[in-house]
Order: C-alpha cells, then sequence, then structure tokens
C-alpha cells in the first residue's frame, strides 16, 4: 500500500493548545499514521499559548496570503518537526489568534470567531500551496475547520494542486456547529448559491458544520455509538436529518490512546510507578494525591476523581445536586478542571464546605490530572452526552475504575462488572439522575469493601487496550473509500 500524503487541520492539539479531548486526538491519531508511514502534516492557528510557550519552533522564509474581506492579509507561519513523517505547521496572524482564550472568555465567546476560523480555514489551503505538498487527504475536525471541504467543492474545485485531494470530516462535538449570521457568507467568499437547504443554511444563518457534513467526502465520529446517537433527534442537534441523509459516508471510529503518556509502568508525573502485576506504587500515588489536595479523612475511604470541562454536558448539574449527599458516604471526591462560571463558582463554594473530603482546582493542570489518574480508586463520567471520553480509557489503564453514564463512547468501552463472573471493567448507569448516579456510585462502593473483587475488577480494567494502533487502521481504510470516491 502506498504512502499517503494527510494533513490535519485542527484548531487545537496538545501540548500547543488544548481545551478538551480534540487537542489529545489531534497530536495522537497524526503520529499514529505517520508511525505507519504516510507523510502527514497538521496545521493549526498560532495562538498565545503557542508563542508563549517556549517551542521550538522556526519561521517559513515566505508568508502567506489569505483573501479576506476583499483583501489579501498576510500570515506568518511557523513549524516544528513532531518526529518521524510528521510536521505541525502554525498560521500566525496575531489578531485573530494572540488571545488568552482559544473561543472564548468566562463570560462568552469571542464575537468574532466566524472570522478567526474562516481565515484559519483558507489559510491552510494557501500554506499547503506555499509548502507544495499536495495532499491526497485533508482530515479536518469539528466546526472550525468544517469549511475546508466547502472550500474545496466549491472555490478550489478547478484548482489543479487540489484535484485528487479528498477530505474526511470528523464529529467531535455535534452540539457545537458554528452557527452565524448569514453576512458571514460575504466575509467567508464562499459562493452564495452554496446558502441553501442542501448546503449552509440553517434557518436563516450560516451554520459552518452543516457545510461539512454536507460537502466532505467522509463523515466520521468518535465512537461506534456517536455515529448512531446523531442520527437521532435527541443526540442530532438539529442536524440529524442531514446525517440520515448522509448515512452511508457516516463512519464511527472511537479514538485511542497515546500509551506512550498514559501508562502507570512509565509515567513520570506520579508519585510511584507500578502495573497490574504490583499494585504497591498506586497506594503511594493515592498518599500523595491526598496530601496535593488537603484531603484528611480515613485512609480506607476511596477516592472519586473528575477531570473535566465543567459544563451541563458533562454531567455537572447532576453533580451539583448530587455532592452534599454524596459526601454523607464513605468517600473522597476530587475535581480538576475549567469550564461554566456557574459550576466553577458552586464547585469552588462546595470545596470550602466539604474541606477535606472535596479537592477543587479550577484549572488546567495537565500534572495534576495523570496525578488524579493514578491516585484515585474511582473515576466518575456522568455525561448527559459523550461522543467518545479519554478520561474513562485513561482511567482503566491506571487501574481506576470507571463510573459512567451510558452513552456514546462511554457504553462503547465501558461494561458493567459482573461480581458473579468476574467480568466486566466499570460501572454504568442509563437514566440521566442525579438518583442512579448516587446509586450506582452506591454499588461500586459496596464492591470496593470486598477486597478480593476489587482487585479482580481492577486488573480487568488494566489489561484493556484501547491504543491507536487499531483506530489508525481503520482510519486508513476510510482514507482510501475516500480516494476511491469520483
Amino acid at each position: 500500500m502506498n504512502p499517503l500524503k494527510i494533513v490535519f487541520a485542527s484548531s487545537e492539539v496538545i501540548p500547543f493548545a488544548k481545551t478538551g479531548g480534540l487537542a489529545d486526538v489531534s497530536a495522537s491519531l497524526p503520529s499514529a499514521m505517520a508511525s505507519l508511514g504516510h507523510q502527514v502534516q497538521i496545521v493549526m492557528p498560532m495562538y498565545r499559548s503557542v508563542i508563549e510557550g517556549n517551542f521550538k519552533l522556526k519561521l517559513m522564509d515566505s508568508s502567506i496570503e489569505v483573501p479576506y474581506r476583499g483583501q489579501l492579509l498576510k500570515a506568518k507561519v511557523y513549524h516544528a518537526k513532531m518526529g518521524p513523517n510528521l510536521s505541525i505547521y502554525f498560521i500566525r496572524r496575531d489578531e485573530f489568534f494572540d488571545r488568552s482564550g482559544l473561543y472564548r472568555l468566562p463570560e462568552g465567546d469571542y464575537f468574532d470567531n466566524p472570522d478567526r476560523f474562516i481565515f484559519f480555514s483558507r489559510g491552510a489551503l494557501h500554506l499547503l500551496k506555499l509548502m507544495g505538498f499536495q495532499p491526497d487527504i485533508i482530515h479536518c475536525n469539528d466546526w472550525q475547520t468544517s469549511l475546508v471541504p466547502v472550500y474545496l467543492k466549491s472555490l478550489y474545485k478547478d484548482d489543479p494542486f487540489f484535484r485528487s485531494t479528498r477530505t474526511i470530516f470528523t464529529i467531535h462535538n455535534l452540539a457545537y456547529q458554528g452557527v452565524f449570521p448569514k453576512e458571514y457568507m460575504d466575509v467567508s467568499g464562499l459562493p452564495w448559491e452554496l446558502f441553501s437547504i442542501q448546503g449552509l443554511e440553517y434557518y436563516g444563518q450560516m451554520n459552518f458544520m452543516k457545510g461539512g457534513i454536507m460537502l466532505a467526502d467522509i463523515i466520521t465520529t468518535v465512537s461506534e455509538k456517536y455515529a448512531q446517537e446523531v442520527r437521532t433527534p435527541e443526540f442530532g442537534y438539529g442536524l440529524d436529518g442531514v446525517l440520515r441523509d448522509r448515512s452511508a459516508d457516516i463512519y464511527g471510529v472511537l479514538n485511542g490512546v497515546d500509551y506512550s503518556e498514559w501508562n502507570p509502568e512509565t509515567d513520570s508525573h506520579i508519585a510511584a510507578n507500578y502495573s497490574a502485576k504490583d499494585l504497591s506504587g498506586k497506594e503511594k500515588c493515592k498518599e500523595a494525591l491526598m496530601k496535593i489536595l488537603e484531603l484528611k479523612g480515613p485512609e480506607h475511604y476511596p477516592i472519586i476523581g473528575m477531570i473535566s470541562r465543567l459544563a451541563d454536558q458533562k454531567g455537572f448539574d447532576l453533580l451539583a445536586e448530587a455532592v452534599d449527599e454524596l459526601l454523607k458516604l464513605e468517600l473522597f471526591l476530587v475535581l480538576l478542571g475549567q469550564g461554566e462560571e456557574k459550576y466553577e463558582k458552586r464547585f469552588l463554594e462546595e470545596g470550602k464546605k466539604h474541606r477535606g473530603r472535596l479537592g477543587v482546582r479550577i484549572a488546567f493542570d495537565g500534572v495534576l490530572a495523570h496525578r488524579i489518574e493514578a491516585g484515585a480508586d474511582m473515576f466518575l463520567m456522568p455525561s448527559r452526552y459523550e461522543p467518545c471520553g479519554l478520561n474513562q480509557m485513561y482511567s482503566l489503564k491506571y487501574g481506576t475504575i470507571p463510573i459512567v453514564r451510558a452513552t456514546g463512547g462511554l457504553d462503547d468501552t465501558i461494561k458493567e462488572f459482573n461480581p458473579e463472573t468476574g467480568k466486566g471493567n466499570g460501572f454504568k448507569f442509563a437514566k440521566y439522575s442525579s438518583k442512579a448516579l448516587i446509586d450506582k456510585i452506591k454499588k461500586a462502593l459496596a464492591l470496593y469493601q470486598n477486597r478480593e473483587l476489587w482487585l479482580k475488577l481492577v486488573k480487568n480494567a488494566m489489561k484493556e487496550d484501547f491504543s491507536w494502533e487499531r483506530s489508525a487502521l481503520k482510519y486508513q481504510d476510510i482514507y482510501h473509500q475516500a480516494l476511491s470516491k469520483v
């Protein structure tokens, strides 16, 4: 099989910028594709976090000129090598990207987000021409890059440089679609005939993600269950009909885990390394976590961890209802994340009220995330919906038992533990309610008291393998299917 030229267009990539799982996937999947022998480039905006991040980047000799609002705007381009067959390129235009947040401030989204990602999407295509890198596949991710397939099927359809290029569009989270006033059609430079029910029009507005869904060659979601869910009214967020129309071109591919980064046997961030054969290091990690988050109480109480964006989607309305009752139980709760202001304030207050039993850090802290995965006994993900989820897969590797709601990728990856058969890797509940959440945690606490069964469950969890290799091979097949399209 001949190696492909693949470009990943993403609005965030670790370690350069991150708000969620998209950043993890946008680093790990390109790396996995490069390890299969393909020539891979990543393109992302150059945010303040990149400028100030002390990364070793090189400035390209030439700038790109991007059509925008009737003029040509210049942008500098920086790049870095990330490994064999893998490089990353940054488009720098400070008026758009040199900001404290990627998409928003605590009080709301940036007003010019459509301008920013119109510029980035079109700039990515001009960068490829400047580089002379003629891609077989451009893999676009979420609404921020969803106009790339639209541009290729319209303004650039007769450009010989892109004649053989095909597009994949991955939906990481359908709830965020990039819906803006129709006047942004003029800003985008796209022809107005695309503002139709078969194009970007959505209840009189311009829907970026709808354009990607309509015009990409193939659409993927980040789990098999989510590929089914997005075609239903409950989870389709108004685009379920469009997605049903494209059912033949939709594939669910579960995200993978980068075990070079997430592995308790080699993790340099944690207090002690450990494995399924020798779990003694996990006790040391728990002791260290209790000190870091100033937890006080019986050490035999289990720690339940959460690392999450604080949002309704992630089940924080349920947690807010349940937190007082949960902390009457024999457990500690630790929470790391940022998000909606109402939840940041609420859980800081709860942390003060339940000092010693509830540890709260409102921050993005990659090192502490590793320490929570290693030091906690259980990991809670009560999501209203979860396209894939990564932390439940990290938790399995660390022997930190997931308690999840049965939706999307959580349902695909977590199997309810059966004490009679000894099979399963975690706990899950179906009904979206605080009572269902509390009842399932009580069940987990009861099993935790049976050390023999708990150890069996931990070892089951640590045997699971969600490495990227399997997912990358599926994407490789999907890329070739895209290339076969006329």
